[in-house]
């Protein structure tokens, strides 16, 4: 019992004296974003997009819109710079072919082959009929 008072205190102790700090937020820097870095990261997104756009079934989704992908271009150059990192960061998912559920097929596979092995070392019988 007395273990028992002494780790409460200590862990009490502990804890008054943890969670102030750890509440605290971590120091962060705010600072301007060079120029010629901002102007960088559009012309690599602009990069991509123009490399999607030029693909044919984007061609010919964009025909089907009544779009030319010249006039698609250009409207893509009136984004601002967020839009157009957002749209570059979201043409993964957009591509034909993309990852189709390939991540979720995985991790479907490796949960029952845990579970397998978790049933077997206790002691339980598989049976797969």
């Amino acid at each position: 019992m007395i273990f028992k008072n002494s780790f409460l205190k200590l862990l009490g102790v502990y804890l008054v004296f943890a969670m102030p700090l750890i509440s605290f937020p971590g120091q962060g820097w705010a600072m301007f974003l060079p120029v010629d870095q901002a102007a960088t990261t559009r012309q690599v997104d602009m990069t991509s997009i123009r490399k999607s756009l030029e693909a044919t079934l984007i061609k010919q989704r964009l025909m089907d819109f009544g779009l030319t992908p010249q006039e698609a271009a250009a409207k893509i150059t009136t984004l601002s710079d967020e839009q157009i990192h957002h749209f570059a960061s979201q043409l993964d998912s957009l591509q034909a072919g993309a990852d189709g559920g390939l991540d979720l097929l995985i991790f479907l596979l490796i949960v029952a082959i845990v579970t397998i092995i978790v049933l077997e070392s206790t002691g339980h019988r598989v049976v797969i009929r």
